[in-house]
């Protein structure tokens, strides 16, 4: 029997009572359809990288989209006119770092910047995931998906889906307030994503959009490189922080055809020779040691967006940014690491010196699973540090995994 911690990257969460994964865009719906019929608990999971689940068992449905193909309805190549848009569709199964490599392959940008990060096309917009300068929002075309409350099919705009920091129309159907689920579409959105259609750029080269990114290339911020450099880049970087996931995740049954062959043998490459400059050597079945800092949700608490009064009373040293509110007023930004780290729970912080969770060694954002940890473990963990923020600065840090049946 299929359990959370054979699905997530986090690696822990109960036994799943039905697991099934469509192969076709009908199989999809009536799956989901066929859980909201019965009243079963419904969880639609991409990659189970933004999802932290109970021990308990799951007394419902999981559904996985196993649907993964990605399309190009235009010819890649600029049209007459001298429009550069190409656009790319591709089925919420997909996986996201898949589709990354794709569009870079074939020449196109947009979506670079975004290279490494776990989960699946899907589930990208549901979270508008961001990164060195880029969130997925900004090359969006269109998602088509399933209605829930109408049952119905529907071609959703930007406009539609409300992108925010890390937050959609999507997302915001899950909760009735920051953290806090809904009574009726939680842990699943109104809205299960189909597939996504993406307006991209034919271009080989891209813009260096992020000051650490530009400091790992040598360029300013601004300055245009190939694009297959900054993939490169971004891929680095992230592993230098321990925010690219655990390729050996792969060698399990349930996740063994989640991602492209060659791209896992890709990344499995990759971590090996970062083991092997470590002095680590392979496991006993031949594949790269564990990097358990890759045993996260990856960030999981959202940057807290301030009033200015609260921003006032932080420190001096605090960063801060301009930013929006979700009540569409405007406010000040922090970075959730900057105050964990100076709350007194730095890289590698652990509850007691035994336990099985603890912030990664290399970046205070993420919690990770070391080896053998339990969701309660995490729960135990992510609770203490939201407390030692909120005693420092007065300041509630709100998870950004889909918690199910914990915190």
């Amino acid at each position: 029997m299929t359990r959370f911690a054979d699905i997530t990257t986090m690696g822990v969460g109960g036994h799943i009572a039905h697991f099934v994964e469509p192969t076709t865009r009908v199989g999809l719906i009536e799956a989901v359809e066929d859980a909201d019929s019965k009243g079963l608990p419904l969880v639609v999971i991409g990659g189970g990288s933004n999802m932290l689940v109970s021990d308990d068992p799951f007394n419902g449905v999981v559904v996985r989209d196993a649907r993964c193909l990605i399309t190009v309805p235009d010819e890649a190549a600029p049209v007459e006119g001298g429009d550069r848009t190409v656009h790319v569709n591709a089925e919420a199964g997909a996986n996201w770092d898949d589709f990354v490599a794709f569009t870079v392959e074939l020449g196109l940008e947009g979506v670079e910047g975004l290279s490494g990060i776990p989960g699946t096309v899907g589930a990208s917009v549901v979270q508008n995931i961001g990164a060195y300068g880029q969130e997925v929002a900004t090359s969006v075309e269109s998602v088509e998906v399933w209605d829930r409350e109408t049952k119905t099919t529907r071609d959703l705009t930007p406009a539609d889906l409300q992108f925010g920091y890390r937050y959609s129309a999507l997302k915001a159907s899950m909760y009735a307030g920051p953290g806090k689920p809904a009574d009726r579409f939680f842990p699943t959105p109104r809205y299960v994503v189909l597939s996504v259609t993406f307006a991209l750029t034919h271009s080989a080269e891209g813009t260096v959009g992020y000051g650490q990114l530009a400091k790992a290339l040598g360029v300013e911020v601004g300055d245009r490189m190939a694009t297959a450099d900054i993939r490169k880049a971004v891929l680095a970087v992230r592993a230098a922080k321990g925010m690219l996931e655990d390729p050996t995740r792969y060698a399990l049954p349930d996740m063994a055809t989640a991602k492209r062959e060659a791209n896992i043998l890709s990344d499995l490459d990759r971590l090996a020779a970062l083991n092997n400059q470590a002095g680590i050597p392979a496991s006993s079945d031949g594949l790269p040691a564990p990097d358990y800092n890759r045993h996260s949700c990856g960030s999981f608490f959202m940057n807290p967006i301030l009033s200015a009064q609260q921003a006032a009373a932080l420190p001096e040293d605090a960063p801060r940014f301009d930013a929006t509110r979700p009540d569409g007023t405007p406010g000040v930004k922090t970075s959730a690491a900057w105050l964990i780290d100076h709350a007194g729970c730095h890289k590698g912080y652990k509850v007691s010196p035994d336990a099985s969770a603890g912030l990664s060694t290399q970046h205070t954002l993420a919690l990770t699973n070391r080896g053998g940890a339990s969701a309660a473990d995490v729960e135990v963990l992510a609770k203490a540090v939201q407390q030692a923020v909120r005693e420092a600065f007065g300041v509630t840090l709100v998870p950004e995994p889909v918690c199910i049946g914990v915190l």
